[in-house]
């Protein structure tokens, strides 16, 4: 299968180095499968998220935003089903005591063996997992002699499913709290608020509410750097529409999720692909999987699911308040059907990185050899568009340099380093993903011009200072 453990494991290194991705609690050795942004990172991260938003809801005449709680009244995951059906199938090594998730651990294996041999036990995993077989699953774990990588043997229990939601309690004495939990994702919240927008935006059918936020999930096997944690943030958009032309919305946000990360994130159409769900959810009429090609293989970053009415009619079966539109076109009420959009952060950051991360070598005119590696952010998303460095610390060269920081750190981010050989700079800026470096020298003095420097192609061009930021505007818009 499609595997690059060298590459992704420099990946993992680099973005800790150059201060995007760090161990939660590293002084402490760190809490598995969670993890804290850097100053670049929340920056990339925080650039991602607003290019969401604003395609979501600035470009869209009917998407608005809200910004729910994460605590949320414990009928809520009733009503879902996230209290009786949230779960995972997960399985016990008696050697190790170590739980493993069923499907994580069969695609372990899989990565050790060739590609066509490795689809075709994905195949029959996942027409198992849609069968909700469990005692197959655990046969085709046998059968393929599948171990445990901590304890080297193949002595399992039964498969069972675990819930995979966090609780904890509300209430100033544990006597009397209740138990509530931590919300396993985020759209639940816009359910609930599905006629508080609708009346109070006048909102008319189709349109759609989308959030941003923090959701939970205590997997038993967290792996793959930021790709699966326990605490994690999504992307959602529900777009409410009339039942009986969910299908053709649900072509329209298939096609248009896909363009985005394509126009938007800049992401390579060869790295893309759709996966449809071989096992639907009871209540989903159809649902696909926008997949990116990691170094780890094909992997789900973004879901389109079309929902019918489920959701809302659970909530107005449990709440008694009824959740219905008054279509005035049609002169009827109804419940609203739903196709949703949604997307991981983390994961977009990872997909973002990955695509960037290069490790490149060439020789230089006299014969040597040269190297960098280099994040290739897409400029909008870059967490620092412009890095300014004055080529000596004196002379008058900071002052300059000073007055261009002043002028466009209020439009941009920018970065200013006198620090080190001007080639030691340049490549710094290229690790961090910086796509624009300006040099001031002593030319600058005498005409105003400055060397701004390309970092895909490390190419140089003299321009005047005063051309600088609207070059960078451009190239970020």
């Amino acid at each position: 299968m499609s595997y690059d453990a060298k590459t992704f494991q420099n990946l993992i290194s680099h973005a800790k180095e150059y201060g995007y991705i760090f161990q939660s609690s590293e002084i402490y050795d760190g809490l598995s499968a969670v993890y804290d942004y850097g100053q670049n990172g929340a920056q990339l991260k925080k650039n991602i998220r607003d290019a969401w938003w604003k395609s979501m809801t600035q470009l869209n005449d009917n998407i608005v935003g809200i910004d729910a709680a994460i605590f949320m009244h414990p009928t809520t995951w009733k009503a879902s089903g996230h209290v009786d059906g949230f779960s995972d199938p997960m399985i016990d090594n008696k050697d190790s005591q170590k739980r493993y998730r069923v499907d994580h651990l069969i695609e372990a294996y899989v990565e050790t063996l060739e590609e066509a041999e490795g689809k075709a036990v994905i195949a029959e995993m996942e027409r198992l997992l849609a069968a909700d077989d469990l005692a197959a699953l655990k046969q085709l774990i046998i059968d393929k002699n599948i171990k445990c990588a901590v304890s080297g043997t193949a002595n399992w229990t039964d498969i069972r499913n675990f819930n995979l939601m966090f609780s904890t309690e509300l209430g100033s004495v544990s006597e009397d709290a209740n138990t509530i939990y931590l919300r396993p994702e985020t759209a639940q919240g816009i359910f609930v608020n599905f006629l508080n927008v609708q009346k109070t935006g006048r909102m008319k059918i189709p349109f759609g509410i989308a959030q941003t936020g923090k959701a939970f999930r205590n997997e038993i096997v967290a792996r793959q750097f930021i790709f699966r944690m326990r605490e994690f943030e999504q992307m959602e958009m529900q777009f409410f529409v009339r039942p009986g032309t969910e299908d053709q919305w649900y072509e329209h946000w298939k096609a248009e999720r896909l363009k985005w990360h394509k126009e938007v994130l800049g992401t390579p159409e060869e790295k893309l692909q759709y996966h449809d769900h071989v096992k639907l959810a009871f209540y989903a009429k159809a649902a696909v999987d926008i997949e990116f090609n990691f170094p780890f293989g094909f992997k789900e970053l973004e879901g389109i699911h079309s929902r019918t009415d489920y959701d809302l009619t659970q909530h107005q079966t449990y709440s008694k308040k009824k959740l219905q539109y008054f279509d005035t076109e049609i002169n009827k009420n109804y419940v609203p059907y739903v196709i949703e959009t949604s997307v991981g952060l983390d994961r977009l950051v990872l997909a973002v990185l990955s695509n960037a991360y290069a490790e490149e070598t060439w020789k230089k005119e006299d014969g040597s050899d040269d190297s960098r590696v280099v994040l290739r952010i897409p400029p909008r998303l870059a967490p620092t568009k412009l890095a300014i460095l004055p080529l000596t610390k004196k002379d008058g060269l900071p002052e300059i340099a000073s007055e261009l920081m002043a002028e466009c750190r209020s439009e941009f981010p920018c970065f200013y380093e006198e620090k080190d050989t001007i080639g030691k700079r340049y490549r710094r800026m290229d690790a961090i993903g910086t796509p624009f470096c300006v040099t001031i020298d002593h030319q600058t003095k005498e005409d105003g011009t400055v060397t701004i420097r390309y970092r895909d192609t490390m190419s140089q061009d003299r321009i005047h200072m005063s051309e600088v930021k609207k070059l960078v505007q451009t190239a970020c818009k």
